[in-house]
């Protein structure tokens, strides 16, 4: 028999019997439906949180935040960073003078600093609960974001502490809905600023909305609201790309010269180490240097692994899928026995017999990968719709590796599941076959 007369002798099989193959067909369409739904939805996540952590900056950045030390070296708290600071231990080494110092390395181009607080903002009868974000006035040149009205603060305007602010996009609105909002003052704490910018709409970083929050000169943020005189975070810009590493090296080495934590020496071939300490330990580390590339990948392998774990889930559910097709096609071969024993009485061989289960069981499953596929995408597209409805900038991405993933499994588990019930049925007896009935 031809692959053509195989597939024809299929397709009538199947046609006698739709309602277990569609039976069987509804496993692999949920499974396959799964496989879609999660590649794209891994690939809309990755594809946000990139996005988003890359609308801090290019990837000339270097970041520099607070971290809490520890004196157990790679325990959990090691690893914290500002955000730390809930747990009640308040980290205040890095200050506006670290800024200064690892702006004199040779390959750092440009540099803020940053404070964060919440304050309560008021302007007439209006009452806003906000992110306050104190920066140095360099944020402009090296952050994304753009002034739509007004203008930002100055170096001299935050030396002299004055009372300025930039608002986001949301807030104005808030504030002041469509009314003029530059030279106008509000109040934190009792005191007015006056606003003197508002920024052009930028959206949100994962919960961090930067539409929604007021800028301030740090200083006037330290020194007038908070009381403090440490940063929470820096971002160096480097000349040199290339060099990235080398430089996030020489701003560890220089805080931990301004920390007085011990330290090593690096040199181009060598480590050099104090007496007595270890190369590797960082454990008192008061602050994270991280660059955004190193981010990137951070966020990348995250959303990277999380898509896998989904995938073997879901590849549970296709095995369950793939269990039942073996099922049914044994329910097949034994009411299908009298037409088996006919076809070996009239000189079909063990081949033509195992071809024709075989090939009935992947065509099922293909066919179920492909109104998968279909589903997936129809489902994932909604997802789409529904999210950007809601104000979320979701991407609508779909991998071409997932029809790749979803068709290979289809065409797998049609293999792997059909081929001993297609044996069993070409190893039949064709007298004992025909006086079965």
């Amino acid at each position: 028999m031809q692959i053509g007369d195989y597939i024809k002798t299929t397709l009538t099989s199947m046609r006698s019997n739709l309602l277990r193959t569609s039976l069987t067909v509804l496993g692999v369409v949920i499974g396959i439906t799964s496989v879609i739904i999660v590649f794209s939805a891994g690939a809309g996540i990755e594809n946000l949180i990139v996005g988003q952590v890359q609308s801090f900056g290019g990837p000339d950045l270097i970041e520099t935040e607070i971290k809490i030390p520890s004196n157990k070296r790679g325990s959990a708290v090691d690893q914290q960073s500002a955000t730390s600071m809930a747990m009640g231990v308040q980290v205040t080494s890095l200050t506006l003078k670290d800024m200064d110092d690892l702006l004199k390395l040779p390959n750092i181009k440009n540099a803020y600093a940053g404070v964060i607080g919440q304050e309560q903002i008021g302007y007439g009868n209006e009452q806003k609960r906000s992110v306050v974000m104190g920066v140095t006035a360099s944020f402009i040149e090296i952050d994304q974001a753009e002034i739509e009205t007004g203008s930002f603060f100055t170096d001299a305007e935050d030396k002299s502490l004055e009372k300025v602010i930039v608002l986001g996009h949301k807030m104005k609105k808030e504030l002041f809905g469509n009314g003029e909002a530059i030279g106008k003052f509000v109040t934190i704490r009792k005191q007015k600023y006056r606003v003197i910018g508002v920024m052009k709409e930028r959206g949100a970083v994962m919960t961090f909305d930067f539409d929604d929050m007021v800028y301030m000169p740090i200083r006037t943020l330290q020194k007038r609201v908070m009381g403090i005189d440490h940063v929470m975070y820096m971002m160096h810009q480097v000349h040199d790309t290339s060099r990235l590493k080398e430089t996030a090296e020489n701003m560890r080495l220089t805080l931990r010269e301004n920390h007085d934590i011990k330290t090593v020496y690096l040199d181009q071939s060598s480590l050099v180490k104090n007496i007595g300490e270890d190369l590797t330990d960082t454990s008192k580390d008061d602050f994270r240097v991280v660059t955004m590339v190193e981010t990137i990948e951070i966020m990348e392998t995250v959303t990277g692994a999380i898509t896998l774990l989904l995938l073997a889930i879901v590849a549970v559910s296709l095995v369950v899928g793939g269990v039942g097709i073996m099922n049914i096609m044994y329910v097949a071969v034994t009411e299908r026995t009298m037409e088996i024993g006919l076809r070996k009485a009239v000189g079909a061989k063990y081949k033509d017999i195992m071809w024709q289960f075989l090939i009935e069981s992947i065509i099922i499953t293909v066919a179920g990968g492909i109104i998968g596929i279909v589903l997936g995408v129809l489902i994932s597209f909604s997802i789409y719709l529904g999210a950007n409805h809601l104000g979320f900038n979701w991407p609508f991405i779909v991998p071409l590796k997932s029809f790749v993933v979803a068709l290979g499994f289809s065409t797998f588990f049609g293999l792997a599941f059909g081929l001993y019930p297609a044996r069993k049925a070409a190893r039949l007896d064709p007298i004992k076959a025909l006086i079965s009935e």
